[in-house]
């Protein structure tokens, strides 16, 4: 046997306290509060904390750049064009009149004016594109000590640099740690909880159980995030037998909703160690997941999702509408399939305020564990959730017009922009069909006129 010196004993000793004091931290903290769903504050407070602090570099920052003459970086929050909302033959009509003293209806059906509509268009969009920005992260006006977030980020003094660096200590040296400490209890219960759970027979028993496993460990995974999340209007919260939809802008949005409701989740089979938490939740809980090959057959999936909503006791299904994250600025096309289902919709609104870490994942830039190191390395996830009331399909409405009257309501009480264009345009080219369209209207306005001439 090995005989440890005195000094090697005392550290064996010190690390076994040192141990032992984080774990009941941890547990009296965190763990504890997350299964009865309580807070002590101490994240509210943390949070008003940090925006103090952050006050401060940013005045700091602009005074040292008025002191060294530096111009700052403003970012346009509304477009750097501004856009009348005026149809294409308003707009037409208004480009003939300045040209030329005739109406447009006394006017041959093409003049070579009309190409300088076009031309505009295309400048604007090229300038202003409404869509390709939604697919990078925000920028913002102040500074949160996080270099990545501002293009101001450079050396203005000695004590803002100073500053910076002990940021960069406490989050890579002491929230990381604990965060990952926290993400890996959180998961390691959920597999566990669930597994053992799923052994039991079905009944009111197996599903309270059920119910509280999830929710604590989301709770605890949204404490891995230091996630500050306010909820409005619970009243409207998802339903057995209905559909929740919201905009999509992290793969986190699973966890901000789960931590305060009881959701069946759609997606795909995976592998590796997502595949064994697929495995084990659906034990517990009726999870709708499809195989690979399944996943393009629109009507299997859409009648898997029927049957599961016309059985009221199911739990409602959890789906993002747009099929893509977006940077939370705005709400993209929902895709109609979940819309054309007959269920009852429960809209939720979800919006992130990116002062505290940028919650948006830009999936064609960084990878999962790319993204998930740089939401645990931010300040924290601070978010607002709104529950809309539900709404279902009209009479006289089909699934598109369905969707994108949920979509406004979103986009309204999120504070978003509300915008037509798919969100696939994130890794595809545009459809022609876009261009057809605008080739339509201006083939509709000239022949219009020419039919209305041949009358009279």
């Amino acid at each position: 046997m090995f005989l440890l010196l005195p000094f090697d004993s005392l550290i064996v000793n010190l690390l076994g306290i040192s141990l032992t004091v984080l774990f009941t931290l941890l547990l009296v903290f965190i763990i504890v509060p997350a299964i009865f769903g309580v807070s002590f504050g101490i994240r509210k407070l943390y949070m008003k904390t940090l925006l103090k602090i952050f006050a401060w570099a940013t005045l700091r920052m602009e005074r040292g750049a008025k002191e060294k003459n530096h111009q700052l970086y403003k970012p346009y929050t509304n477009g750097i064009i501004a856009k009348d909302p005026t149809s294409l033959e308003e707009e037409i009509k208004e480009i003939r009149r300045s040209g030329s003293s005739k109406a447009l209806d006394n006017t041959p059906e093409f003049e070579l004016s009309d190409i300088f509509y076009f031309c505009r268009k295309g400048m604007e969009t090229i300038m202003d594109d409404e869509v390709t920005k939604r697919f990078s992260a925000e920028e913002l006006e102040s500074w949160n000590l996080l270099s990545r977030t501002n293009y101001n980020f450079q050396y203005i003094s000695l004590r803002l640099t100073i500053l910076w660096g002990l940021g960069v200590l406490i989050r890579y040296c002491f929230l990381l740690p604990l965060r990952i400490a926290l993400a890996f209890t959180g998961i390691s219960l959920l597999v566990v909880g669930t597994t053992v759970v799923g052994y039991l027979p079905n009944g009111r028993f197996k599903e309270f159980l059920s119910k509280h496993v999830h929710l604590m460990c989301y709770r605890i995974c949204v404490r891995a995030l230091t996630a500050i999340i306010t909820y409005h209007d619970r009243k409207n919260r998802p339903r057995n037998g209905g559909i929740c939809v919201a905009n999509h802008t992290s793969p986190i949005d699973v966890i901000i909703l789960a931590s305060d409701g009881y959701y069946a989740m759609v997606g795909q089979v995976h592998g590796g160690l997502m595949g064994v938490i697929q495995r084990a939740m659906v034990k517990a809980c009726p999870h709708v997941w499809f195989e690979r090959s399944e996943v393009k057959d629109r009507h299997l999936v859409a009648k898997r999702l029927t049957e599961h909503v016309q059985d009221k006791s199911k739990l409602p299904i959890l789906i993002f509408p747009e099929g893509t994250c977006i940077n939370n600025t705005s709400v993209m096309m929902f895709k109609k399939g979940s819309f054309e289902i007959g269920a009852t919709v429960y809209p939720v609104a979800i919006k992130y305020d990116p002062q505290f870490g940028d919650a948006f994942w830009n999936s064609s830039k960084y990878g999962m564990v790319t993204y998930l190191l740089r939401m645990m390395t931010s300040w924290a996830i601070v978010c607002s959730v709104w529950y809309l009331p539900p709404m279902t399909r009209e009479k006289d409405e089909d699934a598109v017009q369905f969707a994108n009257r949920v979509k406004s309501a979103i986009a309204r009480q999120g504070g978003l922009v509300d915008l037509l264009w798919d969100g696939g345009l994130k890794r595809e080219k545009v459809k022609d069909t876009f261009k057809e369209e605008q080739q339509k209207l201006y083939s509709k306005m000239i022949v219009g006129n020419h039919e209305d001439r041949s009358r009279s």
